[in-house]
């Protein structure tokens, strides 16, 4: 009796031992992947989540005394004519450049997919851009359109006479194609990821079926790009943001007014410390793009 009760006391202890040990090998395993996206997680929240509620907080406050304003730093940037303005070119340079460059892209991508042999050469060849300093780019394009520079020696060389492309209406159009020349690898490389993802059989099948190249792509690669394309899209608007530096060094601190944008008025307010004005700006600017970027988001999720 006394072995009996002996054996089953050590039984228990061991099957106590077992559940432990597994217990605290399922909890490791399942810490394993939180531990790997900790320095991400950690990087995100210190750079971009912390200085974001910064941001939203100083909106509602005085740089100066830090007294509570509530709405009123928001109702002086829009009827702020500098803002109006900025926030028009933007809209303006998004509306006409980012369908140009994805559609652009796109083609290219469908070039390079059926060009099998030299795919490597020309993925090459469009990416190259990318490589290139924007300072570079700049002033390759300042030494074709400054006055007096090659465009207008050989206008004047035919009979024509020089402009000032770069202080016209001609700006606005010059930075366009500055940033789809520039970008057009970097979508690409996307296109081609989600056109790598379709299955070869569809086409083979559409092939078989008589669709010719064009039925191809608008019936079969099309549909499966729907994920890529709203990616693409959205990294496209993101990057368009960015595009100060194109226009900065293009004409400076005060450009023509076709291409003022967001980012000349932030750098204003920056230089003139009117933090709250540029606090405000940011959250109107971040909101017009988060909630859009979110219902779309949540209505393609819907439809799947």
């Amino acid at each position: 009796m006394r072995r009996t009760r002996q054996c089953c006391i050590f039984r228990s202890r061991k099957a106590i031992k077992e559940y432990s040990g597994n217990r605290s090998g399922i909890s490791l395993r399942h810490m394993r992947p939180w531990l790997f996206l900790a320095p991400s997680l950690g990087g995100t929240a210190i750079f971009v989540l912390i200085p974001f509620v910064n941001v939203v907080v100083r909106s509602f406050f005085q740089a100066v005394g830090g007294q509570f304003v509530g709405m009123e730093n928001f109702i002086q940037v829009f009827h702020s004519q500098a803002f109006r303005l900025a926030v028009k070119n933007t809209l303006h340079f998004v509306l006409v450049c980012i369908p140009a460059l994805m559609a652009f892209s796109l083609w290219t991508a469908i070039l390079v997919t059926g060009a099998a042999d030299s795919r490597s050469l020309y993925k090459t060849t469009i990416m190259l851009p990318m490589a290139i300093p924007v300072a570079s780019v700049v002033l390759l394009w300042k030494l074709l359109l400054y006055p007096q520079g090659l465009l207008d020696q050989l206008a004047v060389w035919a009979g024509g006479r020089g402009q000032d492309w770069l202080n016209q209406e001609s700006a606005f159009y010059i930075l366009v194609l500055t940033y789809i020349w520039k970008n057009t690898g970097y979508d690409m490389m996307l296109w081609l990821a989600g056109l790598d993802g379709i299955p070869k059989e569809l086409f083979e099948a559409a092939k078989v079926d008589g669709a010719g190249s064009w039925q191809s792509f608008f019936y079969v690669a099309l549909p499966g790009l729907g994920s890529t394309a709203f990616l693409v899209l959205v990294l496209s608007v993101i990057n368009s943001f960015k595009v100060f530096r194109e226009a900065y060094l293009i004409s400076g601190d005060y450009p023509h007014e076709s291409i003022y944008m967001l980012q000349h008025l932030f750098n204003h307010w920056f230089v003139s410390l009117d933090i709250q004005k540029m606090s405000a700006a940011s959250v109107m600017v971040e909101t017009s793009i988060l909630i859009p970027a979110l219902l779309w988001s949540r209505k393609r999720k819907k439809r799947w």
